[in-house]
């Protein structure tokens, strides 16, 4: 794999393209355990960018879920 200098960056992110195209993004700093314990990945892949994007959305989003839910029943 190689890193991407000059490409597009989603904040929070590490994003890598391997030598086949595919993309691969790890989170700069792990989920909490609530949100690892709900389903978020802090490492996704994709054919694209645009999907790549899409997935780590998917995955913030549950992870705000899960604090959300964590808080409320806190």
């Amino acid at each position: 794999m190689q890193h991407t200098p000059g490409r597009p960056v989603i904040p929070g992110w590490r994003l890598l393209i391997s030598d086949a195209g595919r993309f691969w993004a790890f989170r700069n700093h792990v989920f909490p355990f609530a949100a690892v314990r709900a389903g978020a990945q802090s490492a996704v892949d994709a054919d694209t960018f645009d999907e790549v994007q899409a997935v780590i959305a998917e995955q913030e989003k549950t992870a705000r879920a899960a604090a959300f839910v964590e808080e409320v029943t806190s």
